[in-house]
């Protein structure tokens, strides 16, 4: 008798472990990825920029382009970013556009950060360096495809 009791026990015991992994949250399945932009931007109040990149994703390089326009801006930059891209699922994840807000000021060589996010909740973790002169009030519409 003692035996089916601990029999019992064993058996609910494996039961509620299953239901309680069952249960658990898993952890998401996006991924990170790491890109590296090239943008030459050029604006007197109304301004527009481009430039290419790599998205390196899966051990995979895919290329990437990258165009925008911006408002209130005046001046010519050339900016070097690198940094990750966040929740992708795909690497066609990161086409789209990325909408940021912010002010600032580069003179001759000034670093560069930005958090952009597009409508698929792509997250880009860019910083990295300008060179040449511009002040804007923000980066507006850079909108990055798959080449």
């Amino acid at each position: 008798m003692l035996s089916v009791i601990r029999s019992l026990k064993l058996g609910a015991a494996i039961v509620a472990a299953a239901v309680m992994l069952v249960g658990a949250p898993t952890q998401s399945r996006a991924q990170t990825g790491s890109v590296h932009i090239t943008v030459v931007k050029v604006a007197f109040i109304v301004g527009g920029g481009g430039g290419s990149g790599t998205l390196t994703y899966h051990g995979r390089r895919y290329r990437l382009s990258v165009s925008g326009i911006g408002i209130g801006s005046l001046g010519i930059a050339r900016a070097e970013l690198v940094g990750t891209a966040h929740n992708l699922w795909r690497a066609s994840d990161i086409a789209g556009t990325y909408g940021a807000a912010g002010a600032g000021v580069a003179i001759a060589g000034g670093g560069q950060v930005a958090r952009l996010e597009n409508a698929r909740g792509v997250v880009l973790e860019l910083r990295g360096t300008q060179v040449g002169f511009q002040v804007s009030l923000g980066l507006a519409g850079m909108t990055i495809a798959l080449r």
